[in-house]
């Protein structure tokens, strides 16, 4: 056997052994913020929820958004790519892999829960607090059924996707309304998945589209679930990497720029190597 295909071997042996470290959560739900800084939500005192989900699962102490302003940040966490947008245009009509083909084609589950959208597969660019930038599924015609409003969330928790996206208006996203209002409304209508994820393998991601310009695109990053070793972790991570990690953790490779990202890891306490 040549040193050049053992070596080759090795490098596939060490990929898998990575991917075995990754759980595999049963339901993931992702809420989007916006335009905060680390340091405007960490130790605020307005939002004590967010501080008190800090506590209780894996805070990134060095998390970044991509760019500015924010829609290109939500293209490239639900897509591995801002796609060249640079700006909140609206309508985009767009085409290629995001985290919803991927998982779709995989006979694997998605939809994004939009608060204030009228109705499933909703084309329009704003409706009262509604705001389709904040909402990239929407720029994909073929994932109209997976355009859904915050109404169509299910009561029984385990009807879920095995992804979610949850996207607050803007009145409660804090971008129209203040950080207290937005704490607030993530503990009214998110707490109750971040307890329930407790108890069934599943897992919570909280985090912002950007920052407000003052911490060089910093924000607020937090993970809460049963396979969640709770504590602060230092290194740097961006909307690719979770991409990367929630993609990962499907047994899917990543997509568009996100491929030169790493899967997160280092903070689970459990693995369920199921695929």
């Amino acid at each position: 056997m040549s040193r050049h295909y053992s070596s080759v071997l090795i490098l596939c042996a060490a990929s898998t052994a990575q991917a075995a470290d990754l759980p595999r959560p049963d339901h993931i739900v992702v809420v989007i913020e916006e335009n905060k800084s680390w340091s405007q939500i960490i130790g605020n005192p307005d939002a004590p929820y967010i501080n008190a989900l800090a506590q209780r699962g894996a805070l990134f102490t060095n998390s970044h958004g991509i760019t500015h302003p924010s829609q290109p940040n939500y293209l490239a966490l639900f897509s591995g790519s801002t796609r060249g947008i640079g700006s909140n245009a609206c309508p985009l009509d767009l085409f290629g892999d995001n985290l919803a083909s991927v998982l779709l084609a995989k006979g694997l589950s998605f939809i994004s829960y939009s608060e204030s959208m009228p109705r499933a597969g909703y084309e329009g660019c704003r409706y009262g607090a509604y705001m389709r930038k904040h909402n990239p599924a929407a720029n994909w015609k073929e994932l109209a059924s997976a355009n859904q409003p915050l109404s169509a969330w299910p009561q029984d928790l385990s009807k879920l996707p095995e992804v979610s996206w949850v996207i607050p208006d803007q009145r409660h996203d804090m971008h129209d309304g203040s950080i207290a209002q937005g704490d607030g409304w993530l503990q009214q209508n998110i707490e109750g998945y971040a307890q329930w994820a407790m108890d069934n393998n599943s897992l919570l991601i909280v985090t912002f589209d950007e920052d407000d310009g003052s911490e060089g695109n910093r924000i607020a990053t937090i993970f809460v679930g049963t396979m969640v070793k709770p504590g602060k972790y230092a290194q740097r991570i961006d909307h690719y990497s979770v991409l990367r990690t929630i993609l990962h953790m499907h047994g899917l490779p990543g997509i568009n720029e996100s491929k030169d990202s790493q899967p997160i890891t280092g903070v689970w306490k459990q693995v369920d190597t199921k695929r």
